[in-house]
């Protein structure tokens, strides 16, 4: 679960990236793609080295697994959007926190 839903996020975070591609460089899309895309090439590791360990039985794991590794693949895509949200604040790129400082010294 973990591994389809970084790689859903790593999709649909490209291609709002490549659709958009003026607007979305200046929204700092990019860095989104590769956090997603990271954290899909980390799962697909531990996937490999999971099947290695447990074979077939890799393909039908307990509910509880299931349920708990969803929950990892969602936290994952939320530390991802914070970390992006973060990144454009500081960056600033339509300077409007610039511009409430600005104005609230006036």
């Amino acid at each position: 679960m973990t591994l389809l839903i970084s790689m859903t996020a790593a999709i649909v975070s490209t291609m709002v990236w490549y659709f958009n591609y003026p607007k979305s460089k200046k929204a700092c899309i990019g860095y989104l793609c590769f956090m997603y895309w990271g954290a899909t090439i980390m799962w697909i590791g531990d996937a490999i080295i999971e099947y290695l360990d447990q074979g077939a039985e890799y393909f039908t794991p307990p509910i509880k697994d299931m349920v708990n590794d969803a929950f990892l693949g969602f936290s994952a895509v939320v530390l991802g959007l914070l970390i992006w949200l973060v990144i454009v604040l500081v960056k600033d790129p339509n300077r409007v926190l610039s511009r409430i400082v600005k104005s609230d010294e006036n």
